[in-house]
């Protein structure tokens, strides 16, 4: 059980923020590369150093050093493939490999036990690092996302990867997918999930090797590789420390550009939550990387921003080599999601529903749920935050559009349907859109996609959210292995999703296989708890509340989350027991 009294909600950033470093394709790299792997039919995996020395910093404000050390998996002859799982939350993860047997892809079991979630496998990486004299002073191990941030160690690799960005986090993922494309190199380093350590200024050397268990497990050679580092000790006043404070903060910024003021810095989204401004030690890679942070304001987790390679030469190399199954109106990861961009004109002709796939919208029990004080905006009040998740099991996507007329306030809402080729066959009427110019908010939020109810113990309702209109984003991959899925969503965030004052039409789109996590932290959203008497309560998360948007199951539409409630008034209390084996609060 988790018992908990805070004042704010914080959310971690998403494994794969860290750049690909430049990695010339040396007579080395190839030789490590060609390592041959115990099973024919699976991929041939090695660990790589990008660079035999580097510089790391260590901020004396923020003490401590993030050891991204450039060591890279990659992957040769066959790609990396790992499908991580669970039929419910009563029963515990499990991962399999796709390897192949006459050319036929197979799933290969591997060990009980191998994860324990969701976040990458955990120990991979073995690093110990040894001062000047020889001495060390440090041995770790470092968990391992195959999705982390990548790149092409071969010109003739294909051009993109895919597979997913990131390793999901949201405690109640159902399904994930990882993997390193073959010629290409995921980044060893954990990311915004690991520790820094302390190192004073001076030189080191680290040696990062792969544990023992993944080395006979994926057939990977024990050639550890040597890193020689440099420490250097900066301040946040130094002229070089405020200009790459700066410098990430601009780069972080990058992806919003463009957009409405709402969505150009992380500062301006405090309406929404928590500030995600970055440290250095979080500074942005170089925007052509497509690794910097993006920052989803509400919404979360947070994730790496996609790569920087434009879509047409992405689409070109898509139509070249669909993999088998992959026709027109799917999207399993190598194509884009259908229909992203609004359309001008309102839908013509007489409102259907046709005989198509449709999404199917389920709803996660709630999660990060703490006593609040509405971030002391409201003296003697005590609210229940939580977050919450309404994801799009498929097998088709959740397409709605919002059409203005000159002169209105709202939006009118219409959900879009397609067939097989991924062309629009319906529509329907489905509420409205309407516009937020709240300091945090300012986009188009769509009506009624989801409510939250406090439930007493015989479940009826004790309080309601007053938070029922949301602007659709991806924010989290729930689970990438059902039918449809798309590893590869365009609208992750805010700014990519939610329209601006001026707009005439706005598109919101859910992908088959991701949700959007909503964070209920602030007067108004979260429940307002400050005479509701101490016992036990079910936070409900409900989907399509009005039932307007059409589905294939609306069976599946609410989830309860039980808590209990403690303490006295102005200083209450929450316990959250585990949900089945998920114990998260």
């Amino acid at each position: 059980m988790n018992r908990t009294r805070t004042s704010r909600l914080r959310r971690p950033l998403l494994a794969g923020t860290t750049a690909v470093a430049a990695m010339a394709v040396t007579a080395s790299l190839v030789a490590a590369t060609a390592e041959p792997a115990k099973a024919a039919t699976a991929p041939r995996l090695s660990l790589i150093a990008a660079t035999d020395s580097l510089t790391l910093t260590s901020w004396k404000e923020d003490p401590g050093v993030y050891l991204d050390l450039g060591t890279y998996l990659t992957a040769d002859g066959r790609p990396l493939e790992l499908k991580v799982t669970r039929k419910s939350y009563k029963d515990p993860v499990t991962i399999t490999q796709t390897v192949y047997e006459g050319g036929k892809a197979k799933a290969k079991t591997l060990p009980k036990g191998t994860v324990k979630d969701f976040s990458g496998l955990p120990g991979f990486a073995e690093i110990t690092i040894t001062d000047k004299t020889g001495r060390k002073v440090l041995s770790r191990t470092e968990d391992f996302c195959p999705n982390n941030a990548s790149g092409r160690v071969r010109p003739d690799a294909p051009a993109t990867s895919k597979y997913p960005e990131s390793c999901p986090t949201n405690p109640f993922t159902l399904g994930s997918v990882w993997g390193v494309e073959k010629g290409w190199a995921a980044n060893t380093y954990a990311g915004s999930y690991t520790e820094p350590v302390a190192l004073a200024a001076g030189t080191y050397t680290a040696k990062v090797g792969v544990a023992k268990k993944y080395r006979d497990l994926f057939g990977i050679a024990n050639k550890p590789a040597t890193v020689k580092i440099t420490v250097v000790e900066r301040s946040y006043d130094d002229d070089q420390g405020a200009a790459g404070l700066s410098a990430s903060r601009s780069a972080a910024a990058g992806e919003h550009a463009g957009h409405a003021a709402g969505h150009q810095a992380p500062d301006a989204h405090t309406g929404h939550g928590p500030g995600h401004a970055p440290t250095p030690a979080q500074a942005a890679a170089p925007v052509t990387s497509g690794a910097g942070p993006s920052y989803n304001v509400g919404h979360g987790p947070l994730r790496a921003a996609p790569p920087a390679l434009p879509w047409a030469l992405k689409k070109k190399q898509a139509l070249r080599s669909l993999p088998l199954g992959d026709k027109g109106g799917q999207t399993d990861g190598s194509r884009k999601a259908l229909a992203l961009q609004p359309l001008a004109k309102r839908p013509a002709g007489k409102p259907s529903v046709p005989d198509v796939p449709k999404p199917d919208l389920r709803s996660l029990p709630a999660y990060g749920i703490v006593v609040s004080d509405g971030e002391r905006d409201v003296p003697g009040k005590d609210y229940l935050a939580f977050s919450a998740n309404v994801w799009n099991a498929g097998p088709a996507q959740l397409v709605v559009d919002g059409f203005r007329s000159p002169g209105k306030a709202k939006m009118d809402a219409y959900q879009y349907f397609y067939d097989s080729k991924g062309k629009q066959v319906g529509y329907t009427p489905t509420g409205t859109m309407e516009w937020d110019p709240r300091p945090g908010h300012v986009h188009w939020h769509f009506t009624d996609f989801a409510s939250y109810r406090l439930l007493k113990a015989d479940k009826k309702e004790a309080v309601r959210s007053g938070k029922e209109a949301f602007c659709l984003a991806n924010t989290d991959a729930i689970d990438y292995t059902v039918k449809n899925a798309n590893w590869h969503p365009f609208n992750t965030d805010l700014s990519t999703a939610c329209g601006e004052e001026n707009s005439i039409s706005v598109r919101e789109v859910l992908d088959v296989g991701s949700g959007d996590t909503y964070s209920q932290d602030l007067p108004g959203q979260s429940f307002d708890i400050t005479d509701v008497p101490n016992g036990t309560y079910y936070i409900q998360v409900l989907a399509n509340p009005e039932k307007r948007l059409k589905e294939t199951n609306l069976g599946n539409n609410s989830a309860l989350r039980k808590i209990v409630l403690g303490g006295k008034p102005d200083a209450r209390t929450v316990t959250v027991p585990p949900h089945d084996l998920v114990n998260a609060n």
